[in-house]
């Protein structure tokens, strides 16, 4: 479960220990006060510790997400943070690279990222959270073993799953939907025994393989393509990898059994390489099947 340092209070954790949820997420972000305070953060660095402290006495299996190219950020900032994080000792973590999306704080502010900064802090962070055992399992994700989030490696891999709730996505069928993200209209169809579902696709033919590259090459342990992946984005695939973004297990080939994975640049770069096998989406979702029934 999604948590902020600022609602994780004592008794709502107490709820969520008896309820049986196991892991926690916390949005951490930084570790540093200023930059808590730039991004609108209410929470300070002590807070977040006492929060932490009492997730851990209740037995969750912890995950701590960090981002780096802020605004004002410095290269000292980042070694920081990893410090100080890597000094809870949490179960897991996340590190995301800076994006500014439209309508977002930050869209307002043209803030925009340093990305020479951005990949020297990525380098750095990979380096250093090998050396403290951590597994890089996922584009952004890092795992002690044996701790990777089970539930994320579900969406890269296609597994099915319910999204219940205001706004929830889920996949079921092999159609994906969306849920009514409005809370007085998904109440309304709720009551009125009317599923609450958005907007639903389903995915066939070259969209379907499209996504399956996109969401297996965010798995560090890559795949081994199917003909259908050749066959509809075999001149794709021969630029990515002749671009340096994408590499074959061993010097392998696309004709032969070797894994295909992300390079350390295209790590980088993965959602430039993501691009090229699943167009940005910029309309609302065709009825599949699931809509507002």
């Amino acid at each position: 479960m999604e948590a902020s340092p600022e609602s994780a209070t004592e008794d709502r954790l107490d709820a969520l220990a008896a309820a049986g949820v196991g892991r926690l997420s916390f949005g951490l972000q930084t570790a540093s006060g200023r930059l808590l305070k730039s991004v609108g953060r209410n929470h300070t660095f002590a807070d977040f510790q006492n929060v932490y402290r009492s997730a851990r006495r209740r037995g969750f299996s912890l995950n701590l997400d960090l981002m780096q190219g802020l605004p004002g950020q410095t290269f000292t900032d980042v070694v920081e943070d990893l410090d100080a994080v890597l000094a809870l000792g949490p179960d897991h973590l996340s590190v995301y690279t800076l994006q500014v999306e439209d309508r977002t704080l930050f869209a307002k502010r043209e803030v925009e990222l340093d990305t020479d900064f951005a990949r020297e802090a990525m380098d750095m962070t990979l380096g250093r959270l090998a050396e403290a055992g951590f597994d890089h399992y996922e584009v952004s994700n890092f795992a002690l073993p044996g701790r990777q989030a089970l539930h994320n490696i579900g969406y890269w891999i296609d597994r099915p799953g319910l999204g219940l709730g205001c706004g929830a996505s889920g996949f079921l069928g092999g159609v994906r939907y969306e849920n009514e993200d409005r809370l007085k209209p998904y109440l309304e169809r709720v009551e009125a025994g009317v599923r609450p579902v958005f907007s639903a696709e389903r995915l066939e033919g070259k969209a379907k393989v499209g996504e399956e590259l996109m969401l297996r090459l965010r798995l560090r342990e890559g795949l081994v393509l199917t003909p259908e992946m050749k066959g509809f984005f075999r001149a794709e695939l021969e630029s990515l990898t002749a671009r340096g973004l994408l590499e074959f297990d061993g010097g392998g080939c696309s004709d032969c059994l070797a894994r295909l994975r992300l390079t350390r640049e295209g790590l980088f770069l993965a959602n430039e390489v993501f691009r090229e096998f699943v167009p940005p989406f910029d309309g609302p979702l065709a009825p599949a099947g699931l809509e507002r029934q």
